[in-house]
């Protein structure tokens, strides 16, 4: 009998989707180095408004974005915890996986 590993949390399912499509990833690198406002990822990223929230919103859902209201301005930032918990998830790859040759399959 295989032993199989359960299924990983929909946090880190959600987070590999947001991260599966190239302008989120765009918006992700921007903000490594430092929080930024709606108006500068629009700027920045050449994108609409409308566009660009619904990636927000996607990242947000992900939990790898943070958002802060200041006056009529909302900033956004990285959440770096749900960063460190993908990065542990695959890392188990890595150190705890063990590759068994494949078996023959019946006639």
């Amino acid at each position: 009998m295989v032993n199989l590993k359960p299924i990983a949390p929909a946090s880190i399912s959600s987070s590999f989707h947001a991260l599966s499509d190239p302008l989120r990833l765009q918006v992700i690198d921007l903000l490594r180095s430092q929080e930024l406002c709606v108006c500068e990822l629009c700027e920045k990223l050449g994108v609409t408004q409308s566009k660009l929230s619904f990636h927000l919103k996607t990242l947000k859902e992900a939990e790898l974005v943070r958002s802060r209201q200041e006056g009529r301005w909302i900033y956004y930032s990285l959440n770096l915890p749900q960063f460190v918990l993908l990065e542990q998830y695959l890392a188990e790859y890595r150190t705890k996986a063990v590759m068994l040759p494949a078996r023959s399959c019946p006639d």
